[in-house]
């Protein structure tokens, strides 16, 4: 072979070589974007599983695609992995180093697991790919502060400022900056050029004197928020300058007077007259002052044009904590109703206040005026009603249980909506609507399946029309379960079995009833009941002296006194 065919044979060997890697590396890019795309589809349809093979796949294919690590990155968080969440990111930022996406993320994820230098490290490169990012400018002062990087801080403040122009936020930071440093003067001198550039905004001159009396020159700045004081004697952020003065030097009277001041003063926020209205009621109470003084205190805000319905829940709530009379803090909760009707806590405190005191015409007129204000409060539907059935207007309690039915919800009580239920059964058998009182005790069974007393007049009035007693027996059995010396349940469980024809059975259990009454006194239907069953059982002596019983208590019964005359049930 020649020279030259030798050098032919050599070229086309590596054009077939040459040829066949980059067929392969052609395939290679197909199966990447295919297996890519599949896995963006995946995650569209919310398949994690699928996406999470697809991308591992992806990076096993060509690990030098970015986009694949940072949706593997975000995998991994999701399966709570994250030391290989962030080893994804780390590679998709490193690979893709333009992106600010992913600088801005990895920067996130250093921060949030308190790797200060890295994220500064992350939010300056990420500064340089996007330079118009004001919040990036902002974390990154932040960070250098908390690193106590000052340099670079001012440096990025000095930047900041000449791209927007002096203004009071970079001012301030900088001026704070320069305290941190321990450089008073820059500190003093930053503040002096801002308020000189602003001379009317009294906010600035309070900054600025507290910026002096931060850096050594306390009588200048007390004298120039005092100047400020006389100026504009409602200017907040003065008076807190001299309350924080006052505090610091242990001056106690001048310290309440600011205060008192300041939570009368319009341009005090709610939030901060509520802090500081507490900071005060400790230091009364720490400084020994009686509760008269911290409730004049109270008074002296509620009486001002501001008050709020925050100050005068403290007011009842301190009055509750030293155990004042029960009429004393209602009036304190009526002042928070005027201020705000529709306070809840207060209207109920002040029903539950009514019903203890016995004054059922106090509950109704709370809960009619909560119908108003807070219509879907379940609550005073409840109270309402209840005090109605105690006063025998029946007809009212059903109305006020059937509307507040209305206003049950998927987080209503259920101890409270099968009550609701349980007396709506009460008052419909009591006028005698049997149908519509058991669709009620079927509603409350369905809301709690153990409200015992529901079972127990249920299953009573079932027995009592001589109709479903297998599902009578079984209501009444729950209860006698849950209490086995509960007259009442015991009664009634006798009396269903009685009415089923086991007298032997409900002998046993009537006896038990009568061992727990605690009292004959209007109870004659407990030895009627066991003067019927003792009949039932061949027991007619005992029968008729149960029976005597019963005439003893309820002398004006005729079937009773027949019973006992005839020795017999009619």
């Amino acid at each position: 072979m020649t020279e030259m065919r030798r050098i032919f044979v050599f070229i086309v060997f590596v054009v077939i070589g040459l040829t066949m890697i980059w067929a392969g590396n052609d395939d290679d890019n197909r199966k990447y974007d295919r297996y890519f795309l599949e896995a963006m589809m995946q995650r569209h349809k919310g398949n994690a599983d699928a996406t999470f093979d697809l991308l591992k796949r992806c990076v096993e294919i060509d690990s030098t695609q970015a986009a694949a690590y940072f949706y593997l990155s975000q995998c991994y968080n999701a399966l709570r992995n994250k030391e290989k969440a962030l080893e994804c990111l780390e590679k998709a930022t490193r690979i893709d180093e333009g992106n600010a996406t992913y600088h801005e993320m990895l920067a996130g994820t250093y921060l949030a697991s308190n790797k200060l230098e890295e994220g500064k490290v992350e939010l300056e490169a990420l500064r340089r790919i996007s330079p118009s990012r004001d919040n990036v400018d902002q974390i990154l002062v932040e960070l250098y502060k908390q690193t106590a990087d000052y340099g670079s801080a001012i440096r990025l403040l000095d930047e900041m400022e000449r791209a927007d122009g002096k203004n009071e936020r970079i001012s301030e930071k900088k001026s704070e900056i320069y305290t941190s440093q321990g450089n008073r003067k820059a500190a003093i001198k930053e503040m002096k050029e801002l308020t000189e550039q602003y001379p009317n905004d009294l906010n600035l001159k309070v900054k600025y004197a507290v910026t002096l009396m931060n850096n050594g020159q306390e009588k200048k700045g007390v004298e120039l928020i005092k100047a400020v004081m006389n100026e504009e004697p409602n200017n907040a952020m003065a008076q807190f300058a001299m309350l924080d003065y006052a505090i610091v030097n242990d001056n106690d009277e001048l310290a309440e007077n600011i205060g008192k001041q300041l939570l009368v003063n319009t341009n005090t926020d709610p939030q901060t007259r509520i802090y500081l209205l507490q900071t005060m009621v400790k230091q009364f109470e720490s400084g020994g002052k009686d509760s008269t003084a911290v409730l004049a205190l109270f008074d002296e805000v509620l009486a001002s044009p501001n008050a709020d319905e925050d100050a005068a829940m403290m007011k009842a709530a301190y009055m509750e904590a030293k155990k004042m009379p029960e009429d004393s803090i209602s009036n304190a909760l009526e002042r928070v109703l005027q201020i705000a009707p529709d306070n809840v806590t207060a209207r109920l405190r002040l029903v539950q206040n009514a019903w203890k005191a016995d004054d059922k015409d106090k509950v109704i007129e709370l809960c009619s005026q909560a119908r108003l204000y807070t219509p879907e409060e379940m609550i005073f539907y409840y109270f309402q009603g209840i005090a109605y059935y105690q006063k025998e207007e029946d007809d009212k309690a059903l109305d006020a249980f059937d509307n507040g039915t209305k206003v049950i919800n998927d987080e209503s009580n259920p101890d409270i909506v099968s009550d609701f239920y349980a007396m709506m059964g009460d008052i419909l058998h009591k006028k005698g609507m049997e149908q519509e009182a058991y669709a009620a005790y079927d509603s409350c069974l369905q809301w709690k399946d153990d409200n015992l007393s529901a079972l127990n007049n249920y299953a009573y009035f079932l027995s009592q029309s001589n109709t479903q007693l297998d599902k009578a027996e079984q209501m009444s059995y729950k209860t006698i379960k849950a209490e086995p010396e509960n007259s009442t349940y015991l009664d009634t469980y006798a009396w269903i079995l009685f009415m089923q024809g086991r007298y032997s059975e409900a002998k046993i259990y009537i006896d038990q009833a009568l061992q727990h009454l605690e009292t004959k006194e209007g109870n004659s239907v407990y030895y009627e009941h066991a003067g019927d069953i003792y009949y039932h059982t061949g027991n007619v002596d005992e029968a008729v002296e149960k029976w005597r019983e019963a005439l003893q208590i309820d002398p004006d019964n005729d079937v009773l006194k027949r019973k006992v005359e005839q020795r017999k049930i009619e």
